[in-house]
């Protein structure tokens, strides 16, 4: 049985894995560029287990939701001396601190499109043209479509797995348009002219769509694609994924999508779990998600994270000179805040899944 040992184990796998990535990056440019590496550590906190090679400690720290590299001179408060100036992060221009800021989330855009081409090779299940429901009254119904009859093609165009049926119906103008399906031995030529409505997509966007009301069964097979294909797929949906997600913060910044949307880390913890009781191509479907939307998350502007170090170095560049220690300390005091808060929603948002927290504070 899939109980709360699995979920916990396959959430600190994922997210222990995308830190490791999104830190090792950090660290590796800092090596690249000559700035030393104090500390890779994988999780905040006391160090429960650490050791030391070369010039780096290595450690695991009790709170396993994040991870750090410390480099030599990233604290303005840290003495370095006269040998090891050269090797100072605060010494380095601020096109390698830029570098060294933005090569986490890279990192993680590129593992996201790494596990997209795996998931590409290996197959990914996709639902077949078999229908599972047709909707009462609607155009599908009318026509004679019925349960388990199998979509052949739409307007001339043959469909092999439930996604090309919409965007079959999609192409063609409003009105009548013929469809195969197979019932059984025989293959059945039918006239249908879909509907249109006005709905809303998964982002809060009104939108007009087509539909002639059949719905998808749980049958699906598996699609396998080529060493070719699998990197047009990795792409396509590591940029269709990254423009998802920045839509989505923008929706919620301007206050059209509800904050209740948010999750935190019990979420992305069940999630991986669930994933991971359906198979390994769920799984690791579900990390590609979660690593696209850490990276994204860094490189927003906002002090303390990649993105607030990216624009303060930025503004250096363009200026010509340092920003005082005291605007970068606000500035961050801001972030770190902004952060919490962001936390604090995310953890309430989790708990009220579970316990129905709005009901008992608002009696809802």
């Amino acid at each position: 049985m899939f109980n709360i040992i699995h979920i916990l184990l396959y959430g600190f796998i994922a997210l222990g894995f995308l830190v490791i990535v999104h830190e090792f990056g950090h660290f590796l440019m800092a090596k690249l560029t000559g700035v030393k590496v104090i500390t890779f550590s994988i999780g905040f906190g006391p160090k429960i287990l650490k050791f030391k090679k070369g010039e780096t400690e290595y450690a695991v720290s009790a709170i396993p939701l994040g991870g750090y590299v410390k480099l030599l001179g990233e604290s303005p408060e840290e003495e370095v001396s006269e040998e090891e100036a050269q090797r100072s992060f605060s010494n380095k221009s601020p096109f390698v601190r830029i570098l060294i800021a933005f090569i986490g989330p890279f990192f993680n855009i590129l593992l996201t499109m790494v596990l997209f081409y795996v998931i590409g090779v290996t197959g990914f299940p996709v639902p077949t043209t078999r229908v599972g429901s047709v909707t009462e009254g609607s155009p599908a119904q009318i026509a004679g479509i019925r349960a388990g009859d199998i979509v052949e093609s739409v307007a001339g165009q043959k469909t092999e797995e439930w996604s090309q049926i919409p965007e079959a119906i999609e192409k063609v103008p409003i009105g009548p348009i013929p469809v195969e399906i197979r019932r059984g031995d025989k293959t059945i030529q039918l006239t249908i002219t879909p509907a249109e409505i006005t709905d809303k997509d998964s982002l809060g966007t009104t939108i007009t769509r087509k539909i002639i009301g059949i719905k998808v069964s749980d049958e699906e097979r598996v699609k396998r694609l080529s060493l070719l294909e699998s990197a047009s797929y990795a792409y396509l949906n590591t940029y269709y994924i990254s423009e998802l997600t920045v839509v989505f913060l923008g929706r919620l910044i301007q206050g059209k999508l509800s904050l209740k949307t948010i999750g935190g880390p019990i979420l992305i913890f069940k999630e991986a779990g669930r994933r991971a009781q359906k198979g390994f191509n769920y799984y690791i479907h579900f990390v590609a998600l979660i690593s696209i939307n850490l990276a994204i998350l860094n490189l927003l502007p906002i002090p303390i994270l990649d993105g607030g170090h990216i624009l303060f170095n930025l503004i250096e560049a363009v200026i010509r000179k340092k920003i005082s220690q005291r605007t970068i300390n606000i500035a961050q005091q801001v972030g770190l805040f902004i952060i919490i808060c962001l936390m604090i929603l995310a953890f309430y948002n989790d708990f009220d899944r579970m316990f129905n927290l709005s009901k008992f504070f608002h009696g809802k």
